[in-house]
């Protein structure tokens, strides 16, 4: 066994196999069904199987590489996007390279679509795809995690207890991560653990410490510049788990905690893929290169570009406009930004999204919208603090 096999994608070696065992799974056919068919998979479902069984199957003829499975699945995420988004744009592929590896660094706010929209950027800027990091909290279903090998996710063990087991997992991770840069294959992995469901971006010094644990004999800033760190900021006008978001976290402050229920990552999941996002950017960085001293400085810097090309929206600023003087912010001028009939448009479907939270949620509905506002307002001071220094 090799040292990365219970955490790495699939190889190509591995791909017919692992798409005959999914053609044969009954509880993705089933899962497939009820998607494809939901009245008729209720009153048939062994029919509705078949069905869905056959159109895999020949949808699956030909795929015997990871590349050839990603083509496939590449118009699909195309029509995923295009129907839940209004436009999607993205900036700085410039400043990537297309033979070089990166270490794509972004902030978190969905389960799914945030390594999905990077893939989108750079598949049709003619860059290759990353590897995907994704816990293994999302894998509990055995086909959810073929699926998810077979399209260059690795594996974090987030589940795991204790002290040294912790630490011999972000060994692995961290060792895993560096092979992968080193052999020439791009990594997408968010800046902290869990989605930024506040609405607040920050990468969390505990993952860049991890990133380079497994080469902690050599020079910090050398490691930093070797895995060619870029960080990426996406910014979606309108959250489909927005309203899931803000009653955890309204619970959260209530109680103390906050226990998901059965099958939460998978609602969350589907409503990020179908629910409507409006505008979509995603905004590339350039490399960390710098002589960075330790975990904080890289921090620092990964949020301080994250934050700067972090793409407002009309959404954002009417959320700092109903919550007051209590955001510190000034935006006066604001709706000079944007066209007469969006700014309309948006406000009546911000008027409504509201009224549909819970007025005890509505709060924190607010603030994922406001956040970004009063971050990007703080990283600009904080600049401008330096620069007068």
């Amino acid at each position: 066994m090799g040292e990365f096999d219970a955490i790495r994608p699939y190889g190509d070696d591995e791909v017919p196999a692992v798409m005959q065992r999914l053609l044969q799974d009954q509880e993705l056919l089933q899962t497939l069904a009820g998607y494809r068919f939901p009245r008729l998979s209720r009153w048939l479902p062994g029919v509705t199987s078949k069905l869905v069984g056959s159109a895999l199957r020949r949808e699956a003829q030909g795929v015997d590489t990871v590349a050839a499975l990603q083509q496939r699945l590449e118009p699909w995420l195309d029509k995923v996007i295009e129907r839940s988004t209004l436009t999607v744009t993205y900036s700085g592929l410039d400043n990537l390279s297309k033979t070089q590896p990166h270490l794509f660094l972004a902030n978190h706010r969905d389960i799914a679509m945030d390594p999905a929209f990077v893939n989108y950027a750079l598949y049709h800027g003619g860059h290759p795809t990353p590897r995907i990091a994704i816990g293994d909290n999302l894998l509990q279903r055995s086909f959810v995690s073929d699926l998810m090998r077979l399209n260059k996710c690795f594996i974090v063990h987030r589940s795991v207890s204790g002290r040294r087991e912790k630490l011999s997992v972000y060994q692995t991770l961290s060792a895993y991560i560096s092979h992968s840069i080193l052999g020439g294959h791009s990594v997408w992995i968010a800046q902290s653990e869990g989605r930024a469901k506040d609405g607040c971006d920050r990468t969390d010094t505990a993952i860049i410490k991890m990133l380079c644990m497994s080469r902690k004999n050599e020079d910090f800033a050398d490691v930093v510049r070797s895995l060619n760190m870029v960080p990426v900021s996406i910014a979606y006008e309108w959250d489909p788990c927005d309203q899931m978001k803000a009653r955890e976290l309204e619970q959260r402050e209530r109680t103390g905690s906050y226990q998901k229920q059965p099958g939460e990552d998978d609602s969350s999941i589907a409503k990020g893929l179908t629910g409507y996002k409006g505008r979509v950017h995603i905004a590339f960085g350039t490399p960390l290169t710098g002589d960075y001293a330790d975990a904080k400085a890289v921090a620092a810097e990964a949020d301080r570009q994250i934050l700067s090309l972090y793409r407002l929206y009309p959404s954002n600023y009417l959320a700092v406009e109903h919550l007051g003087a209590e955001t510190g912010v000034d935006i006066s001028g604001w709706r000079e930004q944007f066209e007469a009939a969006v700014l309309a448009e948006e406000q009546t479907r911000f008027a409504q999204r509201l009224a549909a939270c819970p007025a005890d949620q509505r709060q924190w509905w607010l603030r994922q919208y406001a956040n970004p506002v009063i971050s990007r307002q703080q990283v600009s001071d904080q600049s401008g603090d330096q620069a007068q220094a």
